[in-house]
């Protein structure tokens, strides 16, 4: 008779560790395409664009999941993944209509989830490495802001948002190197 041997809960530092080196790989991945891609809004840009936030909502759902099982606080986690997923209609539908409209719902989408993510690394502080993630917060929300005015002005480029997901995904990096595990370290 075969036995199934549960394993252990992951600790959230650790699943944490591992989904911050992913997004900061597809953040680096993505920001290389849009740089690539964004002098014109196509299909394939378009398709980026959605992507990204979309990506953003699967990240959620796994940290939502590992906090859950280890009783940390995940209000905003599901507040992330509404805003999140509401963007990536937002930007596919915004395509449609210009860069200006693209920056302004990802200008929107970077204010609100920049706060997210303050909110977030602030109730995560304890576990060491969420200096980043408030930073990274914070810049985010203003980038956010820079994102909007940018959409009036003429010759709107979407470049930005790849030196903005690149950034991002550096604080990811930064974060999950200086992420403590359960004793500490």
């Amino acid at each position: 008779m075969d036995t199934l041997v549960g394993t252990p809960p992951t600790s959230v530092p650790a699943a944490l560790r591992r989904l911050y080196f992913l997004r900061f790989a597809f953040a680096a991945a993505w920001a290389a395409l849009l740089f690539a891609t964004a002098d014109t809004l196509g299909a394939l840009t378009a398709t980026l664009l959605a992507i990204y936030p979309l990506f953003d909502v699967a990240c959620a759902v796994v940290d939502l999941r590992s906090a859950r099982t280890n009783g940390q606080p995940v209000r905003a986690l599901y507040a992330n993944i509404a805003l999140s997923a509401l963007t990536g209609i937002g930007l596919a539908v915004a395509a449609t209509s210009g860069i200006p409209a693209v920056l302004r719902v990802w200008g929107a989408w970077a204010i609100t989830a920049g706060i997210v993510q303050l909110v977030v690394g602030v109730a995560r502080r304890r576990l060491g490495g969420q200096g980043a993630m408030i930073a990274s917060g914070g810049i985010s929300t203003l980038a956010g802001a820079s994102f909007i005015a940018q959409a009036g002005k003429d010759g709107a480029s979407l470049t930005s948002l790849a030196g903005y997901a690149f950034l991002g995904g550096v604080f990811f990096l930064v974060s999950a190197l200086r992420l403590r595990d359960e004793h500490g370290r």
